[in-house]
């Protein structure tokens, strides 16, 4: 019995130890950094969480580990001790696995190259897409600022159609995006990040479009769950408003 006692505690010790052993390894270089602290970071509870930390001492390279349940976006963030004003924060979609991210001191989220993680490298795809059409939305805000300075009215209406088509497109693309991508975590990523106020349906279409793996992921869940409450809430209101024609007919 104690022998058996002692087999069952050694084989607990090895479980446990196996399900906190990291599966994820990041690794990288920030020329220019001479001293400093880098952080992996993850949100959970809408709090920003430190998951490992390396501080740097003249080797600008770094290697921080943990273990993720399944593919999510996470925060590489810089905290300087030398007086420097770049300390930042950049935000990578991390898969189980390496991921190199090799970035520069004074450019510190735009320099940066991440390679290891398809999802990452479908977000970097997307944002691509996406700076068109924040460009576009800028000159339209140009143009609305200056039309609003003439007093041009009909330049402003003109202005608001343009805006409304342009805000259709963002979405259909978003939504398009990510139906084509459903076997990878950034299509719920996206529905919830991107287009949460979309009409429900094409949540519901790009719900229904992902693969097992993913839906059973921490962002296919997440979306699940969020659809549930939007139906609810719907529902609700729906109701509110039947009350309210009755009350008033």
């Amino acid at each position: 019995m104690k022998k058996t006692g002692l087999l069952l505690l050694f084989i607990f010790c090895i479980t446990a130890c196996s399900e906190t052993e990291s599966n994820l390894t990041v690794r990288g270089k920030i020329d220019g950094l001479k001293k400093g602290t880098v952080y992996l970071q993850k949100i959970e509870d809408t709090v920003m969480v430190n998951l490992d930390s390396v501080e740097i001492q003249g080797d600008p390279q770094f290697v921080l580990e943990t273990y993720i349940e399944s593919p999510q976006m996470m925060y590489l963030y810089l905290d300087k001790v030398d007086n420097s004003e770049y300390d930042d924060r950049l935000d990578f979609f991390a898969d189980a696995g390496e991921i190199t991210i090799n970035t520069k001191l004074e450019k510190f989220e735009t320099a940066a190259k991440i390679v290891g993680s398809k999802n990452q490298e479908k977000l970097g795809e997307y944002r691509k897409i996406m700076k068109r059409f924040n460009d576009s939305n800028l000159d339209l805000i140009k143009a609305s600022f200056e039309a609003q300075q003439a007093q041009d009215e009909d330049k402003l209406m003109e202005i608001d159609q343009e805006y409304d088509k342009l805000l259709k497109r963002k979405y259909l693309y978003t939504v398009n995006f990510a139906i084509n991508n459903k076997n990878l975590e950034i299509a719920p990523y996206l529905a919830l990040s991107e287009v949460f106020d979309a009409n429900i349906k094409y949540l519901d279409t790009i719900y229904n479009s992902l693969n097992k793996d993913v839906k059973k992921s921490k962002y296919g869940q997440d979306l699940k769950k969020f659809l549930k409450e939007r139906k609810q809430e719907e529902e609700l209101q729906e109701e509110i408003e039947e009350e309210y024609a009755e009350e008033n007919s």
